[in-house]
C-alpha cells in the first residue's frame, strides 16, 4: 500500500501543472479521480502528434503529451455546466480529501464548485487552485500558459546565447518547466495542508500561481539581482557564478565540464596538460576565474578539441572532476545509469497492449511508488466510480449518460 493510499483526490485540472501534481499523489498511492468533459476530456488528449500506436502501428486517440501526466488515475466524464453534473461533483468532493483545479479565478463559483461552496459540505477538504497569476493582484483574471510565464517571469532573459553571439536571443526551456515546477510545489503544499489537518486542523484553500513559482525558482539568479540591483544577462551554457561550468568542444562533439571548487580545477588542469593554470594568479580561485572568464574559456577550448568526448569523460571521472556528455533522448534512455535506475517502464494499456512511461524519481524504502494503471481512456471508470463512491446503480448512471451529463 502506498504512503497516500488512505486518500482520495478529485482532479478537476487539465493540461500539465495540475495533472502533474495529481500523478505524483497517485504514484504515492492516493486514489485519484480525474473529472473530464464528456466527448473531449483533457485538452492534452488531442495535443499530438505523436500519438500512442496500437498493436498494428496505427495511431490511437491518446496523445503522448496526455500520457506523460495521468497514470494511476481513474477517468470520469461529467458535464458540470449542468445542474445534475454539478451535484455529482459536489457529492464526489464530499467524499474526497483533496481537490485540484486549474480554472480561471472565479470560474468554478458559477457552478457552486468553488472552495467556499465545497468547504460548506466538506470542512476537511484541501482545495488546491492552480492559475497563471494567483487569486489576487491585477493579473489574476488573466489566463496563463507556461511559455508566456517563462517570458514574463524572467526565465527567458537568462536562457539563450548572450548578446553579440550568433543566434543570440531569449529561448524558452525545452519542456514546460514552469508547469512541472508548479505541479511539484502544489504537491508540497498539499502534503503540508494534510499534515496540518492530521494535527487536528481543518481543510484549507491553496493558492498556487505559475508566476509565483517561476519567480521563486530563479534561485541564485534572483538573488544576484536583489543583492546588486543589476539584472543578470544571458550567458548561453555558462554559469554566472562558477567558472569553468559550461560546454566545451571535443574532437567528436561537445561535453559539459562542471568544476565546482578550486581542488577540482587543479585536477582538471592536470588532466588537460596545463597544470600551471591552477597557480596562475588569474585562475587560482573561482572568484578570479569568474573575473577572468574571457581569458580562461578560450584557453580551455583550445585544449578540449584534441580529445573525444568519451576520452574526456573517462579521464576526468578517473580524476574526480564532474563532467558528462550531451545526450539526446535516445542516448539518455540507453545510458547504463538510466537503465540501472529503471527510469523507463511499461504499463498495460487497453488500446496499445503496453504504454511506455517515465518512472517516478521518488524512491521510498517502506512505501515505494506503485504503478497500478496506465493513463486512463476518456471516461473509462465513470460507471465504476459512480457506483463505488456514490452508490449509484447502473440504471441511474445509464440515464445520466443518455441525457449527456456523463
Amino acid at each position: 500500500m502506498g504512503a497516500l493510499s488512505h486518500l482520495r483526490v478529485l482532479d478537476l485540472s487539465r493540461v500539465l501543472a495540475g495533472p502533474w501534481a495529481g500523478q505524483i499523489l497517485a504514484d504515492l498511492g492516493a486514489e485519484v479521480i480525474k473529472v473530464e468533459r464528456p466527448g473531449n476530456g483533457d485538452d492534452t488528449r488531442a495535443w499530438g502528434p505523436p500519438f500512442l500506436k496500437d498493436a498494428y502501428g496505427e495511431n490511437t486517440s491518446e496523445a503522448a503529451y496526455y500520457l506523460s501526466a495521468n497514470r494511476n488515475k481513474q477517468s470520469v466524464t461529467i458535464d458540470f455546466t449542468r445542474p445534475e453534473g454539478q451535484q455529482l461533483v459536489r457529492e464526489l468532493a464530499a467524499k474526497s480529501d483533496i481537490l485540484i483545479e486549474n480554472f480561471k479565478v472565479g470560474g468554478l463559483a458559477a457552478y457552486g464548485l468553488d472552495y467556499e461552496s465545497l468547504k460548506a459540505i466538506n470542512p476537511k477538504l484541501i482545495y488546491c487552485s492552480i492559475t497563471g497569476f494567483g487569486q489576487t493582484g491585477p493579473y489574476s483574471k488573466r489566463a496563463g500558459y507556461d511559455f508566456m510565464i517563462q517570458g514574463l517571469g524572467g526565465l527567458m532573459s537568462l536562457t539563450g546565447r548572450p548578446e553579440g553571439d550568433e543566434g543570440a536571443g531569449p529561448v524558452k526551456v525545452g519542456v514546460a518547466l514552469t508547469d512541472i515546477l508548479t505541479g511539484l510545489y502544489s504537491t508540497v503544499a498539499i502534503l503540508a495542508a494534510l499534515a496540518h489537518r492530521d494535527q487536528g486542523g481543518g481543510g484549507q484553500h491553496i493558492d498556487m500561481a505559475l508566476l509565483d513559482v517561476q519567480v521563486a525558482c530563479l534561485a541564485n539568479q534572483a538573488m544576484n539581482y536583489l543583492t546588486t540591483g543589476v539584472a543578470p544577462k544571458r550567458l548561453g551554457n555558462a554559469h554566472p557564478n562558477i567558472v569553468p561550468y559550461q560546454d566545451f568542444p571535443t574532437a567528436d562533439g561537445d561535453f559539459i565540464l562542471t568544476v565546482g571548487n578550486d581542488g577540482q580545477f587543479r585536477k582538471f588542469a592536470q588532466v588537460a596538460g596545463q597544470p600551471q593554470w591552477a597557480d596562475d594568479p588569474r585562475f587560482a580561485t573561482n572568484k578570479l576565474r569568474v573575473a577572468n572568464r574571457a581569458v580562461l574559456i578560450p584557453l580551455i577550448r583550445q585544449v578540449t578539441v584534441f580529445k573525444t568526448t568519451a576520452e574526456w569523460v573517462a579521464q576526468l571521472e578517473q580524476a574526480g572532476v564532474p563532467c558528462g556528455p550531451i545526450n539526446d533522448l535516445a542516448q539518455m534512455f540507453a545510458d547504463p545509469q538510466v537503465q540501472a535506475r529503471g527510469l523507463a517502464i511499461e504499463l498495460p494499456h487497453a488500446l496499445a497492449g503496453m504504454v511506455p512511461q517515465v518512472a517516478s524519481p521518488i524512491r521510498l524504502s517502506e512505501t515505494p511508488v506503485e504503478y497500478r494503471s496506465a493513463p486512463p481512456l476518456l471516461g473509462e471508470h465513470t460507471l465504476e466510480v459512480l457506483q463505488r463512491v456514490l452508490g449509484l446503480d447502473a440504471g441511474v448512471v445509464a440515464g445520466f449518460k443518455a441525457s449527456g451529463v456523463l
